[in-house]
């Protein structure tokens, strides 16, 4: 024992000498990796302390699976030997003083190893999912009876152990229950120590091998177990010392290419100290690779000598692995070796050209390009602009080509050189031309193109234009967007849209800063350098939607953007200079105008695009979206045919949305089905034509003569023109198209007789013709289904107590009625209920409208109670839309006025107008929207607020024609309106 202790630390000076040949390598065993620095720790931890007596234990992982467990160390007071009576009275002392014994545990917790054995004097943590398994642990250990038997599961019978995942064989453990789990088991196992319990995880130490013999309990599985002990051998064994040095020489010979074991060998036997025969067996085992049955042979194996045999064998293959770990990294070495060679090379080969003059440098020909960029426009750029841009190309000379610092000064030269500075387009200021184009582009919006030119006439007479901020405003689909692309066809400007819709970092609007990774300018920036100007017409869309996130308010980013003061020096992130955007033209887009922050929206110059009425809508279908879906859809347009009672209809029973997106996408749903109704058409003539007479081609002359000659065989013959044909028939084809020979010369003549027989051909032949197919009233919802909307107007007349009101939405004008009904009668039972998704600004109309209703009628019927007798319900329908706003207030006195008196309002009226609490009448928004609906709902009688009068006076004649509009600035002047149906109307 002496000579296997001395030959055990003769690997120690070895060591020094083996940890000097390098680093650790990262191919090393897995087994081993995690050990390594523990093991460092563990050496430099018990050094400083000066710790007297402390023995390591080492461990296996017990979350990772196979053969690639991992190693730890853990550091107790001192080590397990169950070899021997000797050496089990030091070791039991040393560990942690329990009362009784270890060995007198006959009867202990069984539990399951799923990945490895647990070998004496070595610690394993493992994660124990059974709760009842686990309170039993915790139970023994506060019983001051902390030990539990660990055994290795089997495998399943024909399972490859290599093949099974580490989360599938503990998933499969916990499955078993009882004798099933018994059975599972190995008979051989360790009595472990529990050190430690935190949550689930049990660390668990090894002291000395056990045998189960019978089950006690199964829920959690108890078991009886039996100690074993190594059969006796004879330390002066000549095999047994040689089959030790030989492991010990085999370690050796690992050390030498695996820093990862000679930690290991070096702590161990440092903390260890009285080495044996037993433990080298048990320590040679539990570091190496092998897989868990071979170590589980190791651990059953009581027999000293075939033991060490079997450890030999696992430490002789981790010696392969080694040689084979050596030639991979010596091969991949030198695969290096001459990519740093070749790499060498090319750089002298450089040198060599750049000092023969034959090739500039990588840095030389980079200045060279951004210099050649600032060339023709260098007399127009900044003097402050010129001057970073020298500094930074001074600088660029001076770093060395693969530092970081080099890449961001490259790019930030390319953004500055590839910008526009001082290039404008040329504009044209004609207002004709621009009147054309927008007209061409859009049917209405006069206001919009109106504002566009002024904007032209204004830039003509200056001789120059300025940028400004225009928004537009309206519901989705009416345009808003595809203007702003007319508007810059038609100023001859470049174009750039981006959409700000959700929006919510500030760096999209001002850039990056340089010092990031991966930074970039603003939109901006990017604009300028898309569209080669710097007077483009910028697009933003969405402006009502900006979001705000973490990285800032983009609303505020934008106010430096968007104001015509501040953008001439507008100062992105990323170039940090300024740049001069007083030229560039704005056009915002939004739904909703309330929803932009005021800030922003006192910078721009609203201009309200409300929708179309029917009869525009019918011009754009018409001259605008019918064509461009008709050449979409490759159909002719004498194939096809939609009457204007289909296109009416189509608007007024499925597109009344302010906007005409709608309408432009059930417009394609019937070219899409007309499409497919003629190719199938097509389809069913093919086999007609396929039948026709042959005709021999000897038979048939066909050429190819100019008109004249043509004209002068027909007068000699007589014979009509091949062509006469009707306009319907100029769609068909015949068969003759289909045997014309190509080769034929252009110009050769026709005789009487070659006509004769082609005329006679022609009338033989079968044509393939084509039906063309009608889209009227009758057949519409074949094409587009049932209608969506039905006749706005519920009441031909509106009976007591109901009365049309009108209202705006974000997707346009619409009418609603305001119900009310008596629920019940008595003598101060005076009430007033509301249903229909009110919001609070309604409910408090309504509360003021019972009020001054109840004011009228006393005024126009002293002696009529009903109000303070009568307990009312007012009703908004729909009642699944939500309502909100005060303009309903007049409707919903005149509601409550007509059901007291019961007397109905007159025919076709609809009013709109906010009340006070004294009958005054307040204005209004959304007076076009309102007129619209309106006139959707065949209303010929409306009442406005007196102050819109203004508002409608402004509205095109179109929309206004043919309504009789009051305006009111009190309430008493609608009641005569409205309960009078013999006054004469007007305005």
């Amino acid at each position: 024992m002496l000579k296997l202790h001395t030959r055990l630390h003769a690997l120690t000076p070895s060591l020094s000498s083996s940890l000097r040949l390098g680093p650790t390598s990262d191919s090393a065993s897995p087994v081993l990796r995690a050990a390594l620095s523990s093991l460092r720790s563990l050496t430099r931890r018990s050094r400083s302390s000066d710790l007297v007596g402390h023995r390591a234990f080492f461990c296996s992982d017990s979350d990772s699976s196979g053969d690639g467990s991992d190693r730890v160390v853990h550091v107790e007071s001192k080590t397990v030997d169950s070899e021997g009576e000797e050496a089990e009275s030091k070791s039991s002392s040393a560990i942690v003083p329990t009362n009784p014994r270890p060995e007198d545990y006959l009867t202990v917790l069984a539990l399951p190893l799923p990945h490895r054995p647990l070998f004496p004097g070595f610690y394993m943590p493992i994660y124990v999912k059974d709760p009842k398994l686990l309170a039993a642990l915790q139970e023994s250990r506060k019983r001051q009876a902390p030990y539990a038997g660990a055994f290795l599961v089997k495998d399943e019978p024909g399972t490859d152990p290599s093949s099974v995942s580490g989360s599938e064989s503990e998933k499969n453990i916990y499955d078993f229950k009882g004798k099933e789990l018994l059975n599972r088991l190995h008979e051989v196992g360790t009595l472990a120590q529990i050190s430690s319990i935190q949550g689930d995880q049990v660390v668990l130490i090894g002291h000395r091998r056990l045998q189960i013999t019978e089950m006690v309990s199964e829920e959690p599985l108890t078991v009886k177990v039996d100690h074993l002990k190594d059969k006796p051998y004879n330390k002066d064994d000549d095999v047994i010392k040689a089959t030790s040095f030989e492991v010990i020489s085999t370690l050796r010979d690992v050390l030498k290419t695996s820093s990862l074991w000679r930690d290991h060998v070096q702590t161990y036997t440092q903390h260890i100290g009285d080495f044996n025969f037993p433990r080298l067996a048990d320590f040679g085992a539990a570091i190496s690779g092998a897989n868990k049955l071979q170590c589980q042979q190791v651990l059953e194996e009581l027999d000293v000598y075939k033991r060490l045999k079997l450890t030999l064998e696992l430490v002789k293959k981790e010696m392969e692995i080694s040689k084979i770990q050596e030639s991979i990294a010596k091969a991949i070495e030198e695969k290096i070796s001459g990519e740093q060679r070749r790499y060498l090379l090319n750089e002298q080969l450089k040198a060599i050209k750049k000092e023969l003059g034959l090739e500039t440098d990588d840095k030389t020909a980079l200045s060279a390009k951004f210099r050649e960029r600032l060339e023709p426009n260098r007399d127009q750029i900044p003097p402050h602009v010129l001057q970073v841009i020298e500094e930074e190309l001074t600088k660029l000379q001076l770093l060395e080509a693969s530092s970081s610092e080099f890449n961001v000064t490259r790019n930030y030269l390319d953004w500055l050189t590839a910008l526009p500075w001082g290039n404008y387009s040329d504009e044209n200021f004609d207002v004709l031309h621009a009147q054309q184009i927008l007209d061409e582009d859009h049917y209405g919006l006069a206001d919009v193109k109106e504002r566009i030119l002024e904007f032209i006439a204004v830039g003509k007479l200056r001789g120059t234009s300025q940028g400004k901020i225009i928004c537009l405003s309206g519901p989705p689909g009416v345009g808003k967007t595809s203007i702003g692309r007319s508007i810059a066809r038609a100023l001859n400007r470049k174009f750039f849209r981006f959409s700000v819709g959700g929006l919510s970092d500030v760096a999209e609007i001002k850039g990056h800063r340089r010092t990031y990774i991966g930074a970039m300018p603003g939109k901006m920036v990017q604009c300028l350098k898309n569209v080669g100007t710097s007077n483009p017409l910028v697009l933003i869309d969405e402006v009502d939607k900006l979001g705000r996130g973490h990285a800032g308010d983009p609303a505020s980013a934008m106010l430096e953007l968007l104001d015509p003061e501040q953008n001439a020096n507008f100062l992105d992130h990323y170039l940090d200079v300024p740049i001069d955007l007083s030229k560039v033209l704005f056009v915002c887009t939004a739904n909703v105008v309330e929803n932009i922050p005021n800030p922003l929206l006192d910078r721009m110059e609203v201009i309200a695009i409300a929708g179309y009425i029917t009869d525009e809508k019918m011009h754009i279908a018409r001259d605008y979206l019918e064509k461009s879906t008709r050449e979409a859809c490759g159909i002719k347009p004498e194939e096809v045919e939609v009457t204007d009672a289909a296109l009416l209809g189509l608007i007024e029973s499925y597109c009344r949305e302010a906007g005409v997106r709608n309408l432009q996408k059930h417009i394609e749903k019937i070219y899409r089905k007309i499409a497919l109704q003629l190719v199938r058409q097509g389809a069913s003539n093919e086999p007609a034509i396929a039948e026709a007479q042959v005709i021999e081609p000897e038979e048939i002359l066909v050429g190819c003569a100019d008109e004249s000659s043509q004209k002068l065989v027909e007068s000699e013959t007589g014979a009509e023109p091949v062509e006469d044909s009707s306009h319907e028939q100029t769609a068909e084809t015949s068969l003759e198209a289909d045997a014309v020979p190509t080769d034929l010369p252009v110009d050769q003549p026709l005789d009487s007789k070659d006509v004769t027989n082609t005329k006679t051909i022609q009338e033989s032949e079968p044509t393939k013709t084509v039906e063309k197919v009608v889209v009227d009233t009758s057949n519409l919802a074949d094409f587009v289904g049932k209608p969506v909307f039905h006749a706005e107007r519920i009441y031909d007349r509106t009976p007591v107590g109901v009365v049309m009101g009108l209202a705006w939405t974000a997707m346009g004008g619409s009418t609603l009625y305001i119900e009310t009904s008596q629920i019940e009668q008595g003598e101060g039972k005076g009430a007033l209920n509301l249903t229909g998704q009110l919001g609070d600004v309604m409910k408090e109309s309504a509360q003021i409208a019972h009020i001054v209703a109840r004011s009228i009628l006393l005024e126009k019927e002293p002696d009529n109670p009903y109000f303070a007798n009568s307990k009312l319900h007012l009703h908004v329908p729909a009642g699944a839309t939500p309502k909100d706003g005060p303009s309903a207030g007049c409707t919903m006195i005149t509601s409550l006025l007509s059901l007291s008196m019961k007397k109905p309002v007159r025919k076709d009226l609809a009013m709109t107008g906010e009340v006070t609490l004294t009958g005054k009448i307040l204005p209004i928004g959304g007076v076009k929207e309102k007129t619209i609906a309106a006139r959707r709902s065949e209303v010929k009688t409306i009442i406005f607020p007196a102050a819109n009068k203004r508002d409608f006076d402004e509205l095109a004649t179109n929309v206004k024609e043919g309504l009789d509009v009051h305006f009111v600035d009190d309430y008493r002047q609608i009641f005569d309106i409205a309960f009078d149906d013999d006054q004469k109307t007007g305005k």
